[in-house]
């Protein structure tokens, strides 16, 4: 009996934990036969006739066109992971030619938001067809390409920009197309930094030997790149000024090389650094003046700093916000006043190598529109001057594939929970503050106004902050891309890539021991939430509320566990086809896009609102495909907080009444497959006013204070009484 438990219990907590997207580069099995067997090799390279078989080390396939290779196609999400806000990769399928030129390009499936709200995808499509065409040998040799941005869509065009030039730069450089040459393990002589290093102190001499590296840009220098660009719309608007006046002027350097961090930023500076930065990272610092900035306005909490990247052969790095901080002020002697001075941290697994050169590529936009924009960009090249470095004759052992692979996962969840420390400890409060609700119940339902209030700021802090700002709600989808991932190869390291998602599925597998599904469905679901604090403002309003037929009501329960099957039924055949059909749940409209989506989602989302402001919880109660979910093991649960008097449904129906979700039988028992665990029951249980035990016991008790009292001499002769008992 207790090995059955336990096993149950296991298998409970696998089913409960998130799937976090897994970069498809990391899979064992190419997804591009799939997108083969879609796209005809016509539609991939003009006049091409066919496909050749994939390779055995490489997951690439010939074009061919009359039986000889004309191209090798790859799909982008197959070589590198970069996902965009969605948190998936954006899927291109791609071909290079024999002499290194991109033949063909077409987006086969993303998941971005902003191209779902409201960007056509047309656009996206002509953005990805401008790469064809682009010469791998000229990028291979640290060449520069224009970066066409979408207004609206800066992100996710950066995204497929990353995506396209590296994932091809691969395949060209292990085909050696165009003549490019696979990267070999490095032999000989191999640079480190020098540990004994020193640096100058003054800001003269740090720009002079080459620490410190200047972009300096004037307003004409501006104005004739817009021109070049052959675009009247640009040349119509001039950027004001005379063409000496400065538009940027903008100062970079390694402050992670400890020499110069030291230099630059002083010794306390430089030890939090040090402290800020994990094993293997570098720092870079940027400091600029003038009227355009290269930081910009348009970041925000977990968004990238669109207007420069830093750029290093095959790699490409943009910043976000998690990887920066201010700096306050710059030690070195004579330095020019610089309104804007920052650090950026480049993590380890980016594969950036602080003793090889690289370029920061700063873009800069023009309005041309009233919504629309053009861009160029501009280069600032920096390599850590001969002083900083040092040659090693041995080179370290290789690293495997395979390893640097799990040391860059591990990495990366781990920076992911580091730089989450915020949020996590949020969501950790909300789980003490609930935890201990339940466990001192009694005590918290003992004032039915203060609980209401309790109540009502739980909630809301579920909806603005786990929900709005968080983006922390659970959803069904959750649950099938988990079916997939123990079809397709489980992995705990993706697991972890999502912090919030994880405490919250590892505390709704705790919970269901407890107290069933109703402490996530009840307290921490952000659109429960949304539910019922609407239907609380439609009270406020005076909305009727309509209470269906128990027989009714009964039968309607039916409805999410069908769906719910019917789901999972489809996920088993296809998973993708499973996520277009969970758009049953309006979680991603009204909780991570915030209603900012096309109009029948919208809609759809407004709908299932505007029926809770009549019957409370409607989609809770009969729509719910992810509540069923978590009903059905829901039953394993080993105790029973909720107290209840034998007069419970017989007479009484004070508390089946009231229920908010109508989880209580009319003969009493509560069905612990739809209680939300919302406690109203637990207030009621010791209301004097409504509950008439309570009410039946406090009468019983007077009587027998008044019958005590009687009982006394002093009390029995009493002249007030004895007047009273005389009239």
């Amino acid at each position: 009996m207790l090995f059955s438990l336990a096993l149950r219990l296991l298998t409970l907590c696998a089913l409960l934990f998130p799937l976090a997207i897994v970069g498809p580069a990391q899979a064992d099995t190419p997804l591009l036969p799939h997108y083969l067997a879609e796209v005809p090799a016509a539609e991939l390279v003009p006049g091409a006739d066919a496909y050749g078989a994939l390779r055995a080390d490489l997951p690439a396939a010939p074009v061919l066109r009359g039986g000889e290779t004309v191209a090798w196609a790859f799909l982008t999400s197959d070589f590198v992971g970069t996902t965009g806000y969605s948190g998936k990769p954006i899927h291109v399928l791609g071909a290079v030619s024999l002499d290194g030129r991109m033949a063909g390009l077409k987006l086969v499936k993303h998941s971005e938001p902003i191209v779902l709200v409201g960007i056509p995808e047309a656009k996206i499509r002509a953005l990805i067809a401008g790469y064809i065409g682009f010469d791998f040998v000229e990028q291979a040799k640290g060449g520069d390409h224009e970066l066409n941005i979408i207004s609206g869509a800066t992100v996710t065009v950066m995204v497929i920009d990353d995506s396209i030039l590296r994932s091809g730069l691969r395949v060209a450089r292990a085909l050696g197309l165009g003549g490019l040459q696979a990267e070999a393990a490095a032999t000989g002589p191999q640079r480190e930094l020098a540990p004994d290093a020193s640096a100058a102190t003054d800001w003269q001499t740090l720009l002079g030997d080459g620490t410190l590296r200047r972009l300096s840009l004037d307003v004409g220098q501006i104005n004739a790149a817009f021109a070049e660009l052959g675009d009247p719309r640009a040349a119509a608007r001039p950027e004001p000024g005379a063409p000496e006046a400065g538009f940027i002027d903008v100062y970079a350097s390694l402050v992670s090389v400890p020499a110069i961090g030291r230099s630059l930023l002083g010794e306390a500076e430089a030890a939090n650094l040090q402290a800020w930065l994990q094993p293997g990272d570098s720092a870079l610092m940027l400091a600029g003046r003038g009227d355009y900035s290269y930081k910009g306005s348009g970041y925000v909490r977990g968004g990238i700093f669109d207007r420069f990247v830093l750029i290093q052969g095959d790699i490409t790095i943009r910043f976000r916000d998690k990887e920066h901080r201010r700096l306050g002020e710059i030690a070195a002697t004579g330095r020019p006043s610089l309104p804007e001075m920052d650090l950026f941290r480049i993590p380890a697994d980016t594969g950036f190598d602080p003793t090889e050169p690289f370029r920061l590529q700063l873009l800069v936009h023009r309005a041309v529109g009233p919504i629309e924009k053009i861009f160029t960009t501009f280069d600032l090249g920096y390599q850590l001057p001969p002083a900083y470095l040092r040659e090693l004759v041995a080179p370290a052992a290789a690293v495997s594939d395979e390893a640097a692979e799990q040391a860059a996962q591990s990495e990366l969840w781990q920076r992911i929970w580091r730089d989450s420390t915020v949020e996590i400890a949020g969501v950790l409060a909300m789980l003490a503050v609930l935890t201990a609700a339940f466990f001192f119940q009694f005590w918290v339902t003992r004032s039915d106004r203060l609980f209401f209030w309790f109540r009502i700021g739980f909630l809301t802090t579920t909806l603005v902050f786990l929900g709005w700002y968080a983006n922390a709600q659970l959803s069904i989808v959750n649950l099938m891309a988990l079916v997939s991932s123990l079809i397709t190869g489980f992995s705990w390291q993706a697991f972890l890539l999502d912090p919030l998602t994880f405490i919250l599925w590892s505390s709704v597998a705790a919970a269901l021991l407890f107290w069933g599904r109703g402490a996530y469905c009840g307290w921490l679901c952000p659109f429960g939430a949304l539910q019922e604090l609407t239907n609380r403002l439609a009270r406020l309003c005076r909305v009727p509320q309509w209470t269906l037929p128990w027989g009714l009501h009964e039968r309607l329960w039916a409805v999410k566990y069908i769906l719910f099957l019917g789901l999972f039924a489809v996920t088993l055949a296809s998973v993708d086809r499973a996520e277009q059909l969970a758009e049953i749940e309006p979680f991603k409209t009204a909780i991570v896009l915030k209603f900012d989506r096309a109009w029948p989602f919208v809609l759809y989302a407004l709908v299932l609102l505007g029926l809770g402001l009549f019957v409370e919880r409607f989609y809770c109660r009969y729509l719910c495909p992810l509540g069923a979910a978590l009903a059905i093991p829901a039953r394993i649960r080993m105790f029973d907080w909720l107290k209840r008097y034998h007069e419970c449904g017989s007479p009484c129906q004070t508390c089946a009444n009231e229920c908010p979700v109508q989880a209580i039988h009319p003969t009493g028992e509560i069905n612990p497959n739809e209680c939300v665990n919302c406690l109203h029951c637990q207030v009621l249980y010791q209301s004097k006013a409504k509950c008439p035990v309570v009410i039946k016991q406090m009468k019983r008790r007077q009587s027998i204070a008044t019958a005590r009292d009687l009982s006394d001499p002093a009390i029995a002769n009493h002249p007030n009484l004895k007047e009273r008992q005389n009239v």
